[in-house]
Formats: C-alpha cells, structure tokens, sequence
C-alpha cells in the first residue's frame, strides 16, 4: 500500500536515510536529521508543484517499507521514477510492484508521456527494478563529482519508459 508523503512522516525518512547502506548509491553514507529535514521540505514543496505526481510513503503489510518517487521534472509530460526501502524490504518484489503502480498511475492517471529512472551503473538491485517494470537502457553518462562514491568511474545509467511501450505492455 502507498500514501502521498504527508509531513508527519519526516520520522519515517528519518529511519530510512538513517542506514548508509540503504543510501550506498546516493550519498554513501547516512544522511544527517537536518539533511532529512531539507529533504522532507524539498519534496513536500516539489510534490505540491503537478497534481498527481510526487512522492509517497509504501507500506508492506502494517511495516513501513520505504519512500517511493514520481516528481515532476523540468521536461513537460515527464517524471523521474525512484524508490528507496528499508533493507528489510530489498529483495521481496515490493520496489517492482509499487514501481509497477506509479507507473500505471502517471501514464494512465496523470497521462505522462515519459518516466525515466537514473542510478549508478552498479546498482544491479536497482537496474533489475527498472528493468522489472518494462523500462529500456537509454544511456551510460559519466557525471563529475567533488567526491566520487566507489563504483563511480563505471558512470550513471538511465532507464526509460513511454507512454506507447506502457500501453503496448499492459494491453
């Protein structure tokens, strides 16, 4: 089950950035309570900016699973796919299913044209995700950072799905 991110839930992301192996590919370390904090108020604020799109609180069952993602983003008609779970949660499924549904949301609800997804060529848990749910390789870049996580000289990858391979793949 999913709910729209409500700012109740800042203890929830909390939890979540709180485990630098849950944010090993975004920052590789544990995220302080005031970055969390910043975080929360950036896609409280994001989330608020194209009806139906944003980021929502997933649930396993009662348990708090993770933080799913579908923010608008500077190209009309697209989104960006993300998902971020408690370990817990990482090889059972959930992150492809609630994907499954976000993507069904913002193509059939919202009526998005495109919805990509971006992590670091060796998030192979994340690739197989992307992979999952029907989107196809677009591209390998090689971003510059300040302070590089390991597995950063193998670049980011991009993964995308349009709103025709959508329908072709439902239908």
């Amino acid at each position: 089950m999913m709910r729209p991110l409500e700012d109740d839930d800042l203890s929830l992301e909390r939890d979540l950035d709180s485990d630098p192996e849950v944010l090993r590919y975004l920052y590789g370390r544990a995220r302080t309570p005031d970055e969390v904090w910043e975080s929360h108020l950036r896609r409280m604020e994001l989330g608020a900016t194209v009806e139906g799109l944003g980021y929502w609180i997933l649930y396993a069952g009662p348990d708090f699973a993770g933080l799913m993602m579908l923010p608008p983003v500077d190209q009309p008609g697209a989104a960006e796919l993300g998902y971020r779970l408690r370990r817990t949660h990482w090889g059972r499924g959930i992150a492809t299913e609630a994907s499954r549904e976000l993507l069904r949301h913002g193509f059939e609800t919202v009526g998005l044209e495109r919805v990509f997804a971006q992590t670091m060529a060796v998030n192979r848990g994340s690739r197989g995700v992307m992979r999952a749910v029907g989107m196809r390789y677009v591209r390998t870049f090689h971003p510059v950072w300040e302070d590089p996580l390991p597995g950063a000289e193998e670049g980011e990858v991009e993964y995308e799905i349009t709103a025709e391979e959508w329908a072709r793949r439902t239908a």
